[in-house]
């Protein structure tokens, strides 16, 4: 999630495939043999991870870089770190990705777009919190024995990318992925 682009086509895509995995994830839990809710899980996830909706874009890879220190350092898979990550970089940076965030919530997880823009921003970063725990996925590091002794060297970690700062505005330096981190406990 970045900033209004005037990339509508490139929006309606995102918006789409968020909608059909929210919608489906839940039934694939429940019935994992059920193949339309798979095939359209994979098809989405097909469409998100194939360049199409960041054609022409600015794109922000830094939940994905902080994550990448999660998998080195934690053994966490890329769906774990990202379920962390995810909501806290939302949190951190949402007076900047507040135009986008409030689209999210009205178009993807059709909050009521008559609620103040604050309150809106904040039900969007709660329920994609949400999301993931119904997909069974924690949100915080101390749900993986993650605490505060673990940080340093998560930093450390993040230090060694040759990609610094990070973020689609390229502000994300290191002391923000602590703060990040700080807050993902």
């Amino acid at each position: 999630m970045t900033f209004p682009q005037n990339a509508d086509l490139q929006d309606g895509f995102a918006e789409t495939i968020l909608r059909t995995l929210i919608n489906n994830g839940p039934k694939a839990l429940e019935n994992p043999q059920d193949y339309n809710v798979r095939a359209n899980i994979m098809f989405s996830a097909t469409m998100a991870l194939n360049g199409l909706i960041g054609s022409g874009v600015v794109q922000d890879w830094a939940t994905h870089q902080r994550g990448h220190s999660l998998t080195a350092c934690h053994n966490l898979d890329h769906g774990q770190t990202l379920a962390i990550v995810y909501p806290n970089v939302l949190k951190y940076k949402k007076a900047k990705k507040a135009d986008k965030l409030v689209q999210y919530a009205e178009r993807v997880l059709n909050i009521d777009s008559n609620l103040p823009q604050e309150q809106k921003i904040d039900l969007a970063i709660a329920k994609t919190a949400e999301f993931f725990n119904i997909m069974g996925l924690a949100t915080k590091l101390k749900d993986y024995s993650i605490t505060q002794k673990d940080i340093d060297t998560l930093v450390d970690n993040v230090a060694k990318n040759p990609i610094l700062p990070l973020g689609e505005r390229q502000d994300i330096y290191l002391d923000d992925v602590r703060k990040i981190l700080e807050i993902s406990l």
